[in-house]
């Protein structure tokens, strides 16, 4: 089976730098710090004009003219959709924390209650860039926190008041802004860690998906070439038995006879060749439904021969041919993959023996897939399922999995492959009696002694009825070019 790679998952983390390059664009970062200006403009006026707060205006215009000269310079040259690096982004916030800083102390310092405003930058970092930059943010804006807490200009009302605030109310502020920057962007940035693991991880699903769709379209076009091209190549083989048998009389060359014969071999070659393509002779119905059993039969096939012994029970009986009355199925891709995916993780950890037990009743059909393997570790079942897991402490690939690192990233598309069928999917490991079985007991009765995985599904949300399970199909449609 052909792994499916979504782009960028060496290190699927907004800790990886090129996990976000070029993510911002310059428009965004421009309307912000226009609304910013906007609203500074506005509180200035109303706590000079409303408050009768005295405050330099000529300073504090100053520095927020600053920002919108930037802006107005940065629209003219470099155009909105343009996307930045991280370095420049890095640099527009951290000017932002300077410009806000040099305006939070012209007007209070601590003591001003917008002085929050300055973990923004800190928070938008912890959504868009490396983990580096948000820490070098933050701890500009925990200093300039720091700076404005002993250092400010107070504010004194028109009248000669000077507004100050308690030597603990301050260092409850300065607690706040710290608390608040570390709380905030810690926040941010976990949701955005999962968002972003979530979509590399969808994406991945419907490549999976995508690519299993193709291989059933493919299977569909193949034996309808199949049932198209048999008539065509037997009136061929007839036509050239019946020219050797008129030619067996006569008097011809001996390179006619030979040519004659090759046409007959070569046609049934052909036929030979279509009949492996179609899986030898599968009916077409199988295209699209099966019974339960050859469905699971399809999805272990790319899995055994990889070194582990795989055993198939359907109710109970590993003897296949006599399991009567079995439901028959709608292959479904994400059917197929997913269940794929949970026999490839099976067969990576198990120490010998992989067991698929296929059972059913009048409302649910019910596959369990289980390893004499190790089991999930304690600490990771609870989030088993989840795109890009790694164990706690784990370093580098698993030795049983070459070229993996453990992401989880299989389980998530089995997963998700599965609900997305209607499967209720339970992940546990085996019990204690199962660990502790008697060697003396056969393996096609045993049952798993680690990990296991139930799916069940409700039959009529996967069964085929009676009607499109064994009715005729009808004529193969033409597969247009």
């Amino acid at each position: 089976m052909t792994d499916i790679v979504p782009p960028n998952t060496d290190r699927q983390t907004l800790f990886a730098k090129d996990a976000r390059s070029d993510w911002v664009r310059l428009g965004t970062l421009l309307t912000l710090r226009w609304l910013a200006a906007v609203g500074q403009i506005t509180a200035v006026l109303l706590a000079y004009y409303l408050f009768d707060i005295a405050l330099r205006l000529d300073h504090v215009l100053f520095v927020i003219l600053l920002s919108v000269s930037f802006n107005i310079v940065a629209q003219l040259i470099l155009p909105d959709t343009r996307r930045l690096s991280e370095n420049a982004t890095t640099l527009m916030l951290l000017f932002d924390l300077m410009q806000l800083g040099a305006l939070l102390f012209l007007t209070g310092g601590i003591t001003n209650p917008f002085v929050m405003l300055i973990i923004a930058p800190v928070v938008i970092s912890a959504t868009a860039l490396t983990l580096r930059a948000t820490v070098g943010l933050g701890l500009v804006a925990v200093m300039l926190t720091t700076l404005l807490t002993i250092w400010f200009q107070p504010l004194v009302f028109k009248d000669g008041t000077v507004l100050m605030l308690p030597s603990i109310y301050m260092l409850g502020m300065w607690c706040a802004v710290l608390i608040s920057a570390i709380f905030l962007g810690m926040y941010a940035r976990r949701v955005t860690v999962e968002t972003f693991s979530m979509n590399q991880a969808l994406l991945a699903t419907q490549m999976a998906l995508a690519r299993e769709q193709r291989l059933s379209a493919l299977g569909g076009v193949v034996a309808a070439a199949a049932h198209e091209l048999g008539t065509p190549l037997a009136t061929i083989k007839l036509t050239a038995a019946e020219l050797e048998d008129d030619i067996s009389t006569l008097d011809v060359p001996d390179h006619v006879r030979e040519d004659i014969a090759l046409i007959r071999e070569q046609t049934d070659r052909c036929r030979e060749i279509l009949k492996d393509m179609g899986r030898a002779g599968k009916e077409d119905t199988h295209l699209r439904y099966a019974p339960v059993s050859a469905m699971v039969e399809e999805a272990a096939e790319p899995h055994a021969d990889r070194g582990k012994r795989l055993i198939l029970r359907v109710d109970g009986s590993t003897d296949l041919s006599d399991v009567p009355d079995q439901p028959v199925v709608v292959r479904k891709p994400e059917l197929l993959h997913g269940l794929r995916n949970l026999i490839q993780n099976a067969v990576d950890f198990a120490e010998t023996t992989v067991w698929i037990d296929v059972d059913w009743d009048e409302t649910a059909i019910r596959i369990a897939v289980g390893d004499d393997g190790p089991g999930y570790p304690a600490d990771m079942i609870g989030r088993i399922g989840d795109p890009f897991v790694r164990r706690r402490g784990a370093r580098g690939a698993d030795p049983r999995r070459p070229g993996y690192e453990g992401m989880g990233l299989g389980l998530f598309i089995a997963k998700t492959l599965l609900e997305r069928s209607g499967a209720s999917l339970t992940f546990t490991n085996a019990s204690s009696g199962a660990r502790k079985r008697p060697s003396t007991v056969a393996a096609e009765y045993a049952r798993p002694s680690g990990a296991l995985v139930e799916g069940v599904w409700r039959r009529a949300t996967i069964e085929a009825s009676s009607g499109q399970a064994r009715g005729p199909l009808g004529l193969n449609p033409r597969v247009s070019s």
